[in-house]
């Protein structure tokens, strides 16, 4: 019973890293928010750090203690910036019921300094 539990556990944790994948690098199944420090940076600095937002693959268990690849950090003139993914329900209300499942959830990832954190 337990290793079916496992399996289970990691099909589910599988599933949420490649949505939210899917959104860090394609922008597709959810939004973006970027935060106020962000913006101030200017439109072609935000779109330098948007690119290596996409390229991030530095994922540990220190960042990453999930698997489900919702949070990373990285540097960008000396700047240090954080993403996250967040799930909500679709009325973005409560937190999703579902995260596996996109038609029950909506994913925001947000892009901002670390000292907005």
């Amino acid at each position: 019973m337990q290793e079916h539990d496992n399996e289970e556990s990691e099909a589910r944790t599988a599933r949420i890293r490649e949505l939210n994948d899917l959104l860090r690098k394609e922008r597709e199944g959810g939004h973006m928010c970027v935060s106020n420090g962000v913006v101030a940076l200017g439109y072609e600095v935000f779109c330098e750090i948007r690119e290596k937002v996409k390229a991030f693959d530095a994922f540990t268990p220190a960042n990453d203690p999930y698997g489900e690849h919702d949070f990373g950090n990285l540097t960008h003139n000396g700047h240090e910036i954080f993403w996250k993914i967040d799930y909500y329900d679709n009325a973005q209300t409560y937190a999703s019921p579902d995260p596996t499942d996109p038609s029950l959830t909506t994913r925001i990832i947000t892009i901002m300094l670390a000292s907005e954190y």
